[in-house]
């Protein structure tokens, strides 16, 4: 009976500090809508870099975040 009252209040202390985290602090930045992106590059499916500035003026780029996407958690 006291092991199973002292696996109790480690769980119940382990759920308390979970919960009493500080929510992440939000990315600031000084880009507004309508603003041009800066300069930035990636590597494609092929392994190969794209830069921002290699489609300026020919092609639509619209960039997607997927949050935790493809991290396995």
């Amino acid at each position: 009976m006291k092991h199973l009252t002292i696996a109790f209040l480690i769980t119940c202390v382990i759920t308390v500090a979970a919960f009493a985290q500080a929510p992440p602090k939000t990315p600031t930045t000084h880009l507004k809508v309508g603003d041009m992106a800066p300069e930035f590059s990636l590597t494609d499916t092929g392994g190969k870099p794209v830069k921002l500035s290699d489609f300026r003026g020919k092609k639509s780029v619209v960039l997607a975040f997927y949050v935790l996407a493809f991290t396995g958690g």
